[in-house]
């Protein structure tokens, strides 16, 4: 790949020195190029448009260190002779100049820049299965009627409106299908919205003709422009029905309708959405009273009209979802955080055999590709999809070589969404340029654009610290939800538990909050924090798409790079990964219920012995086994216990164990003494279980199939 590095107009300091520097880095960077980088430019959308022509005609993948000009680029590349079109040849484009370029310390952010390029030109993720909406163009839109018609009016040259209002005046022209009523049940997305009304006032808006001879009749005035009776003011004269009698619109006897009608999208007008959660459904659009809002609103859903892809952002493990077991719930922290409510329960059997897990059902129409799902989610069961662990773990360690192949020490992780999280370094950057109060972002702290910022997290964080990151920071803008926010929290509480407990000193990981430009000065102020002890040595391990093996891969690292590790690190409760289970042997009848219930295979039974064992690196404490346990005999431990250098966590142990029961009769064991004693002292006073019977309940099975084909004149009901 070619790439073509611009100083714009000398403001950045990108001499010949600073070139060799960044092209000695990348060339010793695995799949990294630094072709193209001795060229120097300094107006190359401009005087030096020519050197870019080159390098489109030359065929070259191109990579262009430069988002402002994209636009003239790419123009420029269709006006070349004999450039390759973009389908054949795409061109990709990085920002260097807001996001360190102009820094107070840019004189210094040879690495950074060198992790930059580096990240731009990996290879694109593989693609993934994709989710389909097909919309015909039916839009529904709701609210008072003068709003609803104005709305309706700027919609339709591309839409067919249907109006739901309650109230208002409608104009005299009947342009448009109008219903009567109060929406009472929304649901769907783009497509397929299904939405329900009651209407219950005697006018009939489809057989009404507007010719207002009801409005004349009416005494009281109870009827206006709405075409509708005001029954609090009606004195049931009817004069109106009578005026009507042509059209038959008004019945005063009819009752209450409920209808209901399938639309592709939906403009709502009114105060209080239809839809609550944080991300609303795609094609429905609330702007309220807000004018702005409503003409962004229109502009987009005058585009939504054909058929329409996204990624399938999320993938599905149900046999290692720890959601449910055998209708009990355990691990519910998808359906918590998502904030399009595109995840629901489903804990019954059904589709099910004894035993098998899963229990949850994603919607993929409603997901947004938000990721939190994947990063809350104990065992891995949800994986973000689009780009993958895998392609984001290889961006990370990419990034990380080149900056530390430049000589970069300290490497601060800055992760931010590719829409407000963009625009806000962005203008951190200009101001940078020109105020000398701003720092701007600092040579160590390295940028790094996600679909989504909740889409990362403990499994790629701490394989960047073990990569040699010094920190990662996550910045939040008003795009992130609430139950993201608190979700990032209590992972990044985790993570640098875990860093804490190993040894490294400093703090690891932080969330920045910025809304806009008001919260500059405080995001200059937070991304000029002092360093974190990092590891000595980086690995170079592959992240995997299991989630937990990627957790070991990186826990192992820095285990071995650790300064001084604690034996047993205790982890917060809330979105603890890594666990123990403390059992109470005085309530404990080892029924092993709790075996069958695990979805982790952390729990086992011991076939030659009445024994409870546990594996501690399978547990994530997902509480299944706690809610199963008819005893109520378990308590989670969040904890990551790194006895024997992290060996004994993966080695089985027992929790518990019991004194066998041995038959009256051939004196093989089964069953547990405490259980045994318990379930006689229970029968003791039922009548079937009495003389002959009450003596089989102390014998093995092969015992009691033989006592009772042994007595056939003793034999009941009871023992077969």
């Amino acid at each position: 790949m070619k790439t073509l590095l611009c100083d714009c107009n000398r403001t950045m300091p990108l001499d010949a020195a600073m070139r060799e520097r960044l092209s000695q880095a990348l060339a010793k960077t695995p799949g990294a190029s630094a072709e193209g980088l001795a060229e120097p430019h300094t107006l190359l959308c401009r005087r030096e448009a020519a050197s870019f022509q080159r390098a489109a005609r030359s065929g070259d993948d191109l990579l262009v260190a430069c988002t402002q000009e994209r636009a003239l680029f790419l123009e420029l590349n269709e006006q070349t002779e004999g450039a390759l079109p973009l389908a054949e040849r795409p061109i990709r484009f990085v920002d260097v100049r807001e996001t360190g370029g102009w820094s107070k310390d840019a004189g210094a952010a040879a690495p950074k820049l060198a992790a930059l390029l580096a990240a731009a030109q990996l290879p694109e993720a593989e693609p993934v299965p994709t989710v389909s909406y097909r919309s015909q163009g039916r839009c529904l839109v709701v609210g008072p009627a003068e709003a609803a018609e104005r709305a309706a009016a700027m919609l339709a040259e591309r839409l067919e409106t249907t109006l739901l209002v309650d109230g208002g005046a409608l104009p005299q022209a009947r342009e448009r299908a109008v219903q009567a009523g109060r929406l009472t049940r929304l649901s769907g997305w783009l497509g397929a919205f299904q939405a329900e009304w009651e209407s219950g006032n005697p006018i009939d808006l489809d057989l009404c003709t507007r010719c207002n001879a009801c409005i004349a009749a009416c005494p009281e005035g109870a009827i206006d422009f709405s075409y509708q009776v005001d029954l609090a003011r009606c004195a049931g004269h009817r004069a109106c029905v009578k005026a009507c009698d042509a059209a038959g619109a008004i019945d005063f006897a009819r009752a209450p309708q409920v209808l209901a009608e399938t639309f592709d999208l939906v403009l709502d007008l009114r105060d209080a959405p239809a839809f609550t959660m944080h991300q609303k459904p795609q094609g429905y659009f609330h702007v309220g009273r807000d004018e702005a809002a409503l003409v962004r609103a229109v502009l987009q859903l005058r585009e939504l009209s054909g058929e329409f892809e996204k990624p399938k952002f999320f993938r599905y493990q149900a046999k290692l979802c720890a959601h449910s077991r055998n209708e009990q719930i355990g691990c519910s922290a998808c359906i918590e955080v998502c904030s399009a409510r595109a995840i629901r329960s489903d804990a019954s059997r059904k589709g099910r055999k004894a035993g098998e897990g899963g229990g949850i059902v994603v919607e993929p129409h409603l997901c947004v590709g938000c990721g939190a799902c994947s990063t809350v989610c104990p065992s891995g069961a949800l994986g973000f999809a689009y780009p993958g662990a895998a392609d984001q773990g290889r961006r990370l360690r990419t990034v990380l070589a080149a900056y530390r192949h430049a000589g970069g020490r300290d490497a601060a992780l800055l992760l931010h969404s590719e829409g407000a999280g963009a625009r806000l370094i962005g203008e951190l950057g200009r101001a940078a340029r020109v105020d000398a109060a701003v720092h701007g972002v600092p040579a160590r702290v390295i940028p790094l654009a996600l679909w989504h910022t909740a889409s990362v997290g403990l499994d790629l964080w701490l394989s960047a610290i073990a990569f040699g990151a010094s920190q990662v920071w996550v910045l939040l803008t008003d795009e992130e939800a609430p139950e993201y926010r608190r979700a990032l929290a209590e992972q990044m509480a985790q993570a640098q538990a875990i860093l804490a407990g190993l040894g490294y000193a400093g703090e690891h990981l932080r969330l920045l909050e910025a809304r806009d430009a008001r919260d500059l000065a405080a995001l200059d102020a937070a991304l000029r924090a002092p360093a974190a002890q990092g590891v000595a040595q980086a690995a170079s391990f592959a992240v995997q798409g299991d989630k937990r093996a990627t957790l070991d891969l990186a826990l192992e690292h820095l285990l071995a790079q650790a300064p001084g590790a604690a034996e047993t690190i205790a982890l917060p409760a809330a979105g603890a990964p890594f666990g123990s289970l403390a059992i109470d042997a005085g309530k404990c009848t080892l029924c092993l219920s709790c075996v069958g219930a695990c979805p982790e295979a952390a729990l086992a039974d011991n076939p030659e012995r009445p024994q409870l064992r546990f594996i501690e690196k399978n547990c994530v404490q997902c509480g299944l086994c706690a809610t199963t346990c008819p005893e109520q005999a378990i308590t989670l431990q969040p904890r990551l216990w790194l006895a024997e250098g992290g060996r004994a966590r993966k080695q089985a142990r027992v929790l518990h164990e019991a004194e066998p029961y041995r038959c009256v009769k051939c004196g093989k064991p089964f069953g547990t003494l405490k259980a045994i004693e318990a379930m006689i002292g229970k029968l003791a006073g039922h009548a079937a279980f009495q003389g002959a019977a009450a003596e089989r309940l102390k014998m093995c099975s092969d015992c009691r199939v033989v006592d009772i084909f042994s007595n056939p004149n003793e034999m009941k009901i009871t023992d077969l």
